[in-house]
């Protein structure tokens, strides 16, 4: 039973010095059993403060880099090693730096969801609860904004003197939804709240009732009076925001919107990666770690 094989894990984890950090996008029978569960970022902000020598990480192998760039004397083993993510993987940090060339006095953004290499042609990295903020306050004119141009385009909506350079890329599963199914989700359920992650087309976004990060949506819905919200991120927020709150009813904007990298990650595999028979361990050299932790630390100075 799962239960077995969680009370397994548990024990081992203890046994070990093993902390298992997993983002929100993960099955609720690993994010029950997990130390920490999040957005990317925040994991790796907790893995850095967290004592333990071994950290497993459920989520895509970005997190993972992110997690061994803030504690590179860490042992650091992604659950499912075949668990990547298409956005994150897109561009190549030449492809970039190309870009770049073609403006003058340019500022290189990046979302967190990206490469430890593409990181390091980045002048800073942002989330997407920080991105806005974090653009305010850079100094130069131009920004050119990787990979996701559906949060670039919100987030140059909000500063407008400021001019953006996006490039098309993006998350394939919050970019396939289509206007029509909000319009559709609205009509079957008039009376609740549409909270939307700024990953869709702007086309969805213009509906919401709220527009933020995973875990802005989270607080949000779990905050809130309002009794029945549509979900506009990844599923399986939907099934966490079921068993935190009973009282409320949540539906899903699209069936669709299931994200097939996140799902790889299986109870077996954290099993395995905690019993150190499984998983794959994340290596990046110190020249490349060096370079990519420094767009993390100018996020860090700029949030302050």
């Amino acid at each position: 039973m799962i239960s077995d094989i969680q009370s397994e894990i548990l024990k081992l984890k203890k046994e070990k010095g093993v902390t298992i950090f997993a983002h929100t996008y993960q099955s609720h029978d690993i994010t029950e059993i997990a130390d920490v569960v999040g957005d990317s970022f925040l994991l790796s902000r907790k893995a850095a403060e967290d004592k333990n020598p071994v950290a497993v990480v459920c989520g895509v192998h970005f997190m993972a880099e992110t997690v061994k760039m803030l504690s590179p004397e860490k042992k650091v083993i992604l659950a499912n090693g075949s668990a990547g993510c298409p956005m994150a993987e897109q561009f190549t940090a030449d492809e970039i730096l190309a870009m770049k060339k073609q403006y003058d006095d340019c500022a290189v953004v990046s979302y967190i969801n990206t490469t430890a290499e593409i990181k390091t042609v980045s002048d800073v990295c942002v989330t997407s609860s920080s991105a806005l903020e974090i653009c305010k306050k850079i100094d130069k004119k131009n920004i050119l904004f990787i990979p996701d141009c559906n949060l670039g385009g919100y987030v140059s909506k909000n500063i407008p003197d400021k001019n953006f350079i996006l490039i098309n890329g993006g998350c394939p599963v919050h970019s396939a939804i289509e206007e029509k199914e909000v319009i559709t989700a609205k009509k079957l359920h008039p009376n609740a709240l549409f909270l939307v992650h700024p990953e869709c087309k702007p086309e969805v976004v213009k509906y919401a009732d709220y527009i933020g990060s995973t875990s802005g949506i989270i607080d949000f819905a779990k905050k809130s009076d309002k009794k029945e919200f549509i979900i506009g991120t990844e599923n399986s927020v939907l099934a966490h925001l079921q068993f935190e709150c009973p009282d409320k009813t949540f539906y899903p904007l699209s069936k669709n919107l299931i994200c097939p990298d996140m799902k790889a990650t299986t109870i077996i595999d954290l099993l395995n990666a905690v019993k150190g028979t499984g998983g794959t361990e994340i290596t990046l050299s110190p020249d490349v770690m060096q370079k990519a932790v420094i767009c993390i630390n100018e996020m860090l100075r700029l949030e302050k």
